[in-house]
């Protein structure tokens, strides 16, 4: 069976020599790297891996990474050793304003892990096994792998990746009610700050998108189910913005501690609009904030009222949403139930 082809794999076989070339600490020959590398393995012949890793190299240093050469003396004298450049390959200390760093900490949410998988941990395993002396700190955040709030993420993700058909409880948008639905999973994909799973329900006979946040209970693989194949031309984000639609922005108003909320404040602009309800309640004394001089009111632009809601109540009490009123109760709806899980864990509120 040949090997697979084209960008994909390519990308691999690069990626596979980066880690090879990282993780040891003492030069390595040609020889070496060809039985480490699982593609240069299957290669024809010793003058198409020549070529195929004289090209890799060339493509490497194109790219900036630092490919390190020596000679290592051994079966002829001359003989050249490659290796990565920890200190050059790695980058500089770098410094983020407050706002940065809340856009970064808003990503690290999605990007939780950092794994080696598949033929790049074959590779790794290799090194081990010939005894190579390894330099294991230079792999961290090679490969991040993706985690998220939503329950089914995990057994949906593996069932897209493993081509399995699977089986769940879906609520629906309207009345709310759970039907089972049977799915050949083609692809995962965020938009608009929520997880959407595109696939062919075998229920309706017809291609469908689900969103993760609307599967109730537990995912299953149906077994013995038929095989499939994914559409060639299928492109998940595309069939989920014509399926779903664009959402036409909206403006929500928000008082934000001073201090706090950088990441709204970034896309905010300061208003004096507190919305028509707030409004009509401070003029009869019901909802003015005691410290009114350490808060600023921001008219925040959003779509998605849901994932606005998730981003808004992980500020806790430094964020107040005035308007409008479908946001600011999603937000007391997972504020209440935070308090709620923290106190079955034997938390205090």
């Amino acid at each position: 069976m040949s090997s697979p082809t084209g960008p994909a794999a390519k990308t691999e076989r690069l990626l596979n020599l980066v880690l090879c070339l990282l993780y040891t600490r003492r030069p390595l020959p040609k020889s070496k790297i060809r039985d480490i590398v699982p593609q240069y393995g299957d290669a024809a012949s010793d003058e198409a891996f020549d070529r195929m890793f004289e090209r890799d190299k060339d493509e490497l240093r194109e790219l900036g990474i630092p490919l390190v050469t020596a000679e290592i003396g051994g079966v002829w004298d001359d003989e050249v050793g490659y290796r990565i450049d920890q200190r050059e390959y790695a980058l500089p200390d770098i410094e983020f304003e407050p706002d940065e760093l809340a856009v970064l900490g808003l990503a690290s949410r999605t990007w939780a892990h950092a794994s080696l998988a598949g033929p790049a941990a074959q590779a790794l395993r290799k090194l081990k096994a010939a005894g190579i002396e390894r330099d294991g700190d230079s792999l961290i955040g090679i490969e991040p792998r993706l985690g998220t709030s939503e329950p089914a993420f995990e057994p949906v993700k593996n069932a897209v990746v493993g081509q399995q058909t699977i089986s769940f409880g879906y609520r629906t948008g309207g009345q709310g009610e759970v039907n089972t639905r049977t799915v050949q999973p083609w692809g995962l994909a965020s938009w608009h700050g929520r997880w959407y799973l595109t696939g062919f329900d075998l229920d309706r006979e017809a291609p469908r998108v689900f969103r993760l946040s609307r599967i109730d209970g537990a995912v299953s693989v149906v077994r013995r189910a038929e095989p499939y194949v994914v559409p060639a031309d299928h492109r998940a984000q595309e069939m989920i913005r014509t399926t779903v639609g664009e959402q036409a922005p909206r403006s929500a108003v928000l008082r934000v501690r001073d201090g706090r909320g950088q990441s709204l404040r970034r896309r905010g602009t300061p208003t004096t609009d507190l919305g028509t309800e707030t409004a009509l309640a401070e003029a009869t004394s019901e909802a003015a904030p005691a410290d009114r001089g350490e808060w600023t009111t921001l008219a925040v632009p959003f779509t998605d009222p849901y994932a606005f809601a998730d981003e808004v109540s992980g500020y806790g009490a430094d964020v107040v949403v005035d308007a409008p009123t479908e946001v600011r109760d999603l937000v007391v709806e997972r504020l209440k139930g935070a308090v709620a899980a923290h106190a079955a864990t034997g938390g205090t509120a």
